[in-house]
């Protein structure tokens, strides 16, 4: 099984046209993922040609949900244009929209992630990787050869933290990954994730990567507390950030005592999640864990 994205998705891709789009889109294609149509205003009714195949460009999301019955849409647009796309997304009624934009601003992203909460649409990101089942389904930009179909579920604000956990543990492989964004706001929370890969009875852990700045963290670990029966190894980016600096993503900022890598590692212990120092040594906290539970 898998976390929001399965083979059975049949993926959107908003900005599909332009550079990153098609780049992309070819390579969730080769990733197996069931593209069945990209989105834009100005060139509907065309096709653009993947290798082997040619998928149809609709004016809109809700043109192509009608034509094919998409529940997923990979936003690939401009800042400027973000919202818009989002807030379309939401008014089709699409199940899923994973926006992987950066630099929307954070106005922006306050109003299409509460829009689409209320039309009933999950946000993953903005400024995210996206997710990958893999073995199953790809969408977004994370690399689709890097581990294989396996037990371990992760959820990470980071692109580049995620890619290197998949690698470290491609030997067991993973249900799903899910990059959920670094940016101040939002659409898709690790309680959000850490729920649904406890519901999910193929995945046996939770990897949970976090980073400074804000109390994410800090929530995840109660719900742990409170909800979570398998287990979490986590691991905290930023143990060496300056104080008042933002590093990296626009949400990894620390303020006096507030959002420190130091304080969400004592709020994950103090709930029995083991916390790693290195992306290495949290990778070999996984796999002493599941060799444990043999």
């Amino acid at each position: 099984m898998a976390i929001y994205l399965t083979k059975e998705s049949k993926v959107l891709v908003q900005g599909m046209t332009g550079a990153e789009g098609t780049k992309h889109t070819r390579r969730m294609i080769a990733a197996g993922t069931n593209v069945v149509g990209g989105v834009n205003p100005r060139k509907a009714g065309t096709s653009v040609d993947f290798d082997d195949r040619a998928v149809p460009v609709f004016g809109s999301v809700a043109d192509g949900m009608r034509a094919t019955g998409a529940d997923v849409t990979v936003v690939f647009v401009p800042p400027a244009f973000a919202k818009a796309a989002v807030v379309e997304a939401a008014d089709a009624g699409i199940p899923l929209a994973v926006v992987i934009t950066e630099g929307i601003p954070v106005h922006d992203s306050v109003a299409f992630t509460a829009y689409a909460r209320r039309k009933g649409t999950r946000i993953v990101g903005p400024n995210c990787p996206g997710l990958i089942s893999p073995g199953q389904s790809n969408a977004g930009i994370i690399p689709a050869d890097i581990t294989k179909q396996g037990r371990i579920g992760l959820v990470s604000k980071s692109g580049t933290l995620t890619y290197q956990l998949m690698y470290e543990l491609r030997d067991i492989g993973f249900t799903s990954c899910v990059g959920i964004g670094g940016d101040p706001v939002i659409g898709t929370t690790h309680i959000d994730c850490l729920e649904a890969f406890e519901n999910d009875p193929e995945t046996e852990l939770v990897v949970l990567i976090g980073e400074i700045g804000g109390d994410a963290e800090e929530r995840a670990a109660a719900h742990i507390r409170d909800h979570v029966s398998k287990p979490v190894v986590a691991y905290i980016a930023g143990f060496t950030a300056p104080e008042g600096k933002t590093m990296g993503h626009a949400g990894a900022i620390v303020s006096g005592s507030s959002g420190t890598a130091q304080a969400k590692k004592a709020a994950l212990e103090a709930v029995g999640v083991r916390v790693g120092s290195t992306p290495t040594e949290t990778a070999r906290l996984v796999l002493d864990r599941l060799a444990a539970d043999q």
